[in-house]
């Protein structure tokens, strides 16, 4: 199932199933249960949406919202792909390297990803994204997959120079609507292998990003097993898995996003995620 969560035409906070090339609203009846996606990852009701009633929409004229738009907790994950590791000259860490992103920080698909006035280093990093579904603390990583309610696409737009002002990512990650997530979550059942897929990122129809899922250099079960042990995973935290080479801070000259241009992450068996790009104003 596809699962997306959007603004109704009165500006209403809602989610729905995809069906085809529609999106069929939760409805009313389903919203009083459970009011958003998360609520429903809670209640383990994610095949409730199969009796949704709401009006359908086709997808060209949903405004789509972040899967999750309310996730307690955003993990990111810098430095797990092989591929980047060694384009940033580093070895592989011993231990997953870990930043958090606020809610604010995403928009959804179609929606502008915002260059701030203090910048003119705006990079993309498409990346896989996985959301939990049943939470726990110290997930055993035999059984962390049991724990995936889906996936989605993301973008951690990056303010590459704030990212440097210190040893710590937190500065270039966390700027409001600098980075997007979308179109839905794909559900677990229906992805299947979460490293079979192939990733891109284009920028403006060019390539600049493209790998397999499976060139991680921790696994998505490592990663939850490991991020678990520090803290309780809840229904709708999201987990950024990281981002591949060929990011633009390392490209020679190096190639940053401007107003006017389109970024778009496709994972295969999931969707696209495109986002234009906007000054802040």
């Amino acid at each position: 199932m596809r699962i997306v969560s959007h603004l109704l035409p009165d500006g209403t906070p809602s989610y729905g199933r995809v069906d085809g090339s529609r999106l069929i609203d939760a409805g009313p009846g389903l919203r009083a249960r459970y009011p958003d996606l998360r609520a429903l990852l809670a209640a383990v009701a994610t095949d409730a949406l199969l009796e949704a009633d709401g009006p359908a929409t086709d997808l060209a004229d949903v405004t789509f919202l972040p899967p999750v738009p309310n996730p307690e907790k955003i993990i990111c994950i810098g430095l797990n792909y092989m591929g980047h590791i060694k384009e940033t000259g580093r070895d592989k860490p011993a231990y997953p390297s870990i930043f958090t992103r606020y809610p604010q920080t995403f928009v959804g698909h179609r929606q502008p990803v915002i260059r701030p006035k203090v910048s003119d280093k705006f990079d993309y990093e498409g990346e896989l994204a996985v959301i939990i579904g049943t939470g726990a603390r110290a997930i055993p990583e035999a059984s962390a997959m049991d724990h995936v309610a889906g996936y989605t696409c993301l973008n951690d737009g990056s303010i590459r120079d704030f990212q440097r002002h210190t040893t710590q990512f937190w500065g270039g990650k966390n700027f409001d609507q600098s980075g997007s997530a979308g179109p839905w979550m794909v559900t677990a059942d229906e992805l299947g292998d979460p490293t079979a897929p192939q990733m891109e990122t284009r920028l403006n129809g060019a390539v600049m990003q493209s790998t397999s899922v499976g060139d991680l250099a921790f696994s998505i079960p490592q990663l939850i097993a490991y991020v678990s042990t520090i803290t309780a995973l809840a229904p709708g935290d999201v987990i950024a898995t990281g981002t591949p080479s060929g990011v633009g801070l390392f490209r020679d000259p190096p190639l940053f996003m401007k107003p006017g241009d389109v970024v778009e992450v496709e994972i295969s068996g999931i969707g696209v995620l495109s986002n234009p790009v906007a000054d802040e104003t």
